[in-house]
């Protein structure tokens, strides 16, 4: 998994609450479609129009949040069904951070699997950057994780939260699965131990 350290990005303002996973990618169309081509399909009510062409008043297909990394949206983004496809298709597109005032609990753990930073702002806080993220200056944002502070050209700074072993997981690059690898010595160790105090537990 790709560390998460800082993101300095143009921030794309879609403030709309309870986006749900099957919104951002309709798996009953594209339940079988490879990890690395969800991307293609996310978002896909928003994007297009019916006859395939892009939506010019869907903002992240307007210059410049077409190339942002950072998506400031509405409270419970990420509800409904639990598929990591939704954060697969978000990653691959290139977006590599999400405010908003709160998510869905499993899309949630979900992005520290995928080395996407989820931020929980209060709501007051989260539109006010929706507004500068919309404004004219399309302002570049500034996503410190060591610091767990998101800055905004005008030198303003909020503050977030976020679990410490969360946090280094990000800051490591690693998911679940890596850090319990990183104990495995230990877990070899505590085999061997335990292999010779209960032998009878283990297959020969």
């Amino acid at each position: 998994m790709v560390t998460f350290h800082r993101l300095v990005s143009v921030a794309a303002p879609l403030l709309r609450a309870n986006v749900d996973t099957d919104l951002i990618i309709p798996m009953d169309r594209y339940l079988m479609a490879a990890r690395e081509q969800m991307h293609h399909y996310a978002f896909e009510t928003l994007r297009f129009l019916p006859d395939g062409t892009d939506n010019p008043d869907f903002i992240l297909n307007q210059p410049p949040y077409d190339k942002a990394e950072i998506l400031i949206t509405g409270a419970n983004f990420g509800c409904g069904s639990s598929r990591e496809s939704a954060v697969w298709a978000l990653y691959g597109w290139g977006i590599r951070c999400i405010i908003a005032p709160s998510f869905g609990n499993i899309f949630y753990n979900n992005c520290f699997q995928n080395g996407l930073l989820p931020v929980v702002l209060p709501e007051p806080s989260v539109t006010t950057l929706a507004q500068l993220a919309g404004g004219n200056a399309s302002p570049v944002f500034d996503v410190d994780l060591t610091r767990q502070v998101v800055t905004v050209t005008d030198g303003a700074e909020y503050g977030f939260e976020i679990d410490p072993k969360r946090r280094i997981q990000l800051l490591e690059g690693l998911d679940d699965i890596g850090v319990t690898l990183n104990q495995l010595a230990a877990i070899k160790r505590h085999r061997r131990e335990d292999e010779i105090k209960r032998p009878w537990i283990y297959l020969k």
